[in-house]
């Protein structure tokens, strides 16, 4: 009888488990960046938090240290964070900084100081629910040519320019120009929205989490080349459409 009792019980505590678990998600925060016109962009990342129900806060195993953004352009991505939350609505993830952010111009290192706002932390925006049991990824595009501001005291100020791409409903488009070296600008519009990027040093760019549509691609390089238009690209969800070498 008392084994019988205590089968039972242990039948109860796996049950209560695996209720739990499938009543949580699991989320992975991975980030990337748009190439930029500096030597080396180093953010100083302490920590991810994550608001959800009832204004709840969960803070996700980080991989803290400093990161150079510029390792991570044109589909490369690297991984922040990880964790489990109660499913539900999620409302905004919450990047925390620590003080040493830099920037290399010309292999001269200099401060990169942030607004007093962000002292609690760079506020990103989801809005999105998740369905418990599910395994969720999110990607931070952290813009760093748009994110850094030169002041007219010859200070490096971070403003961030982030998007938040879920890539599970989103594609991509991706090539390559010629001659390498040239410094361009590659811009894609569908309607009213438009997304931009750069080419790294071998001519390649890579512009992710674009909704499914109809898009047109524009490469601007520096005069006296002209810019090239390339009109219906289409982007499928969970699809990288390919645009190969494109000649200037």
């Amino acid at each position: 009888m008392l084994i019988k009792l205590s089968f039972i019980a242990l039948l109860v505590l796996l049950l209560s488990s695996c209720n739990k678990d499938d009543e949580s998600s699991h989320l992975t925060v991975l980030m990337t960046d748009a190439p930029g016109n500096y030597n080396a962009v180093m953010i100083d990342l302490q920590g991810v938090e994550v608001t959800g129900n009832a204004e709840s806060i969960v803070q996700l195993n980080t991989n803290t240290g400093i990161y150079n953004l510029l390792d991570f352009s044109n589909g490369i991505d690297t991984l922040l964070a990880t964790g489990d939350l109660n499913a539900g609505n999620v409302s905004q993830i919450r990047l925390i900084l620590g003080a040493n952010n830099t920037v290399m111009v010309d292999g001269i290192v200099y401060p990169l100081s942030t607004p007093s706002a962000m002292q609690s932390g760079l506020k990103l925006q989801v809005h999105q629910t998740f369905q418990p049991g599910v395994s969720y990824s999110i990607l931070l595009d952290f813009d760093a040519n748009q994110s850094i501001v030169l002041t007219g005291n010859n200070e490096y100020k971070l403003k961030p320019v982030i998007r938040v791409i879920d890539e599970a409903i989103s594609g991509s488009i991706r090539g390559s120009i010629t001659p390498i070296g040239t410094k361009v600008t590659v811009t894609v519009q569908s309607n009213e929205i438009g997304y931009s990027s750069m080419c790294n040093e071998n001519g390649a760019f890579m512009i992710r989490g674009l909704p499914s549509g109809v898009y047109e691609l524009t490469i601007t390089p520096d005069l006296p080349l002209l810019p090239v238009t390339i009109e219906s690209i289409t982007v499928a969800v969970g699809e990288s459409n390919n645009l190969g070498i494109i000649a200037l």
